[in-house]
C-alpha cells in the first residue's frame, strides 16, 4: 500500500488531539493530576487510531502500538480498533477480524469497545457491517457507542439524557431492549471524563438521570475509575460510599476493568488500589470472578442476552460475599 495513501488516510480520518482537552470540551477540571490522567488517556486513544489508519497491516500497527507507555497502551489499542472498524464501514478495507484475533487479541475487550466508537461515526445503514459478531462481546461495542455519544454529544446524551429507540439496533428484535443498558454503561464511563474524575460531581450527574438507569451508569463509573484513574484512595472510598445501593454495579464495573488490564498485562498500582476500594479484592481476585461468571452461561433467550447474565452474576457474587 503506497506510503502517500497511508499518510493521507491517517490525516483525513484521525480526530484532532484538541478534542481530548477537558476545558475545550466544557468538562470539569478537578485538578492538574486528574486532568493529565484523563487527557493522556484520550490522546493515547487517538495515537492508536493514527497508528492503525497509517499502517498497511495490523502487524505493522502492532509495532507502533506496543511502543505506547504500558499504562496507556489499552487506550491505544481501543483507538486502533475504532480505526479498523471505521475503515471497514467506509469500504476502505476490512482488517477488523485480523486485528482482533491477532495483535488486538490480548486487548479484545477494549477492541470491541473501540468498534462501538465507529458505529457513532457511520450512517446507520452501515452498522451491520461493523457491529462485532461475537454474541457476548458485541455488547461492548454498544458500550463504546454510549461513551462516544456522551463524550462528544454531551448536551444531548448527558444534560438532556437522550436515549436511542430500540428499533435502531441491528440485533434480533427480542434483544434490542437490552441495548440501552449496554449503552448506559458506556455513558457512565464517559461521565467519569465529563466530571473530570470528580467523584461528587459524577455521582450528582448520575442522580439527574431516571432512577432505572443508575445501576448501568454506576457500572460504567466503576469501570472508568478503575481503568482510567484520576483519583486517590480517599476519593475511591467516597465513590464506594456514595454509590449506596449501586455498589454491586460499581464492583462489577471495576472487576471488568481489572480483567481487561490483567488480560493485556497492563495492571498498575492504581488498579490494585481501585479494586481494593471498590471490590474489596485484589485485581486477580476480581478478574477471576469475571472468568468464573462465564461458566455455563445460557444462550441469549427471552430478551435476556448472555452479556446481561454475565454482568449480573459478577455483581451478585460481590453481594453474596458481603463485599457490597
Amino acid at each position: 500500500m503506497p506510503a502517500l495513501w497511508l499518510t493521507l488516510r491517517r490525516r483525513l480520518l484521525t480526530p484532532s488531539p484538541e478534542q481530548t482537552d477537558l476545558r475545550k470540551r466544557g468538562f470539569r477540571v478537578k485538578n492538574t493530576d486528574a486532568r493529565r490522567a484523563l487527557e493522556t488517556a484520550g490522546r493515547s486513544f487517538l495515537t492508536g487510531f493514527g497508528h492503525a489508519a497509517g499502517s498497511a497491516t495490523p502487524a505493522d500497527a502492532e509495532k507502533l502500538l506496543e511502543a505506547v507507555d504500558a499504562p496507556l497502551r489499552g487506550f491505544a489499542y481501543e483507538g486502533a480498533a475504532m480505526a479498523y472498524s471505521l475503515m471497514a464501514g467506509l469500504g476502505l478495507g476490512d482488517c477488523v477480524e485480523e486485528f482482533l484475533t491477532g495483535p488486538g487479541q490480548r486487548h479484545v475487550y477494549m477492541g470491541h469497545v473501540g468498534a462501538g466508537w465507529a458505529l457513532a461515526r457511520l450512517p446507520r445503514r452501515r452498522w451491520r457491517w461493523v457491529l462485532p459478531a461475537d454474541p457476548l462481546l458485541r455488547w461492548l461495542a454498544l458500550d463504546g457507542y454510549g461513551f462516544h455519544q456522551a463524550y462528544f454529544r454531551t448536551d444531548r446524551y448527558v444534560r438532556r439524557q437522550q436515549r436511542e429507540p430500540d428499533s435502531v439496533w441491528p440485533l434480533p428484535p427480542e434483544l434490542r431492549p437490552y441495548a440501552a443498558h449496554a449503552v448506559d454503561q458506556g455513558i457512565g464511563r464517559a461521565l467519569w471524563f465529563v466530571a473530570g474524575a470528580d467523584v461528587a460531581h459524577a455521582v450528582a450527574t448520575v442522580r439527574r438521570f431516571a432512577p432505572e438507569r443508575h445501576g448501568d451508569l454506576f457500572s460504567g463509573i466503576g469501570l472508568a475509575a478503575t481503568y482510567a484513574g484520576g483519583v486517590d484512595d480517599d476519593e475511591l472510598e467516597t465513590l464506594w460510599r456514595l454509590a449506596g445501593p449501586h455498589r454491586p454495579a460499581v464492583a462489577q464495573g471495576a472487576a471488568f476493568a481489572a480483567k481487561a488490564r490483567l488480560r493485556a498485562g497492563l495492571a498498575t498500582a492504581h488498579t490494585a488500589r481501585a479494586t481494593a476500594a471498590l471490590c474489596a479484592a485484589t485485581p486477580e481476585q476480581a478478574a477471576t470472578m469475571t472468568d468464573d461468571a462465564l461458566r455455563n452461561l445460557p444462550a441469549d433467550s427471552d430478551g435476556l442476552p448472555t452479556y446481561s447474565v454475565w454482568r449480573q452474576r459478577v455483581a451478585d457474587e460481590f453481594t453474596l460475599l458481603g463485599r457490597c
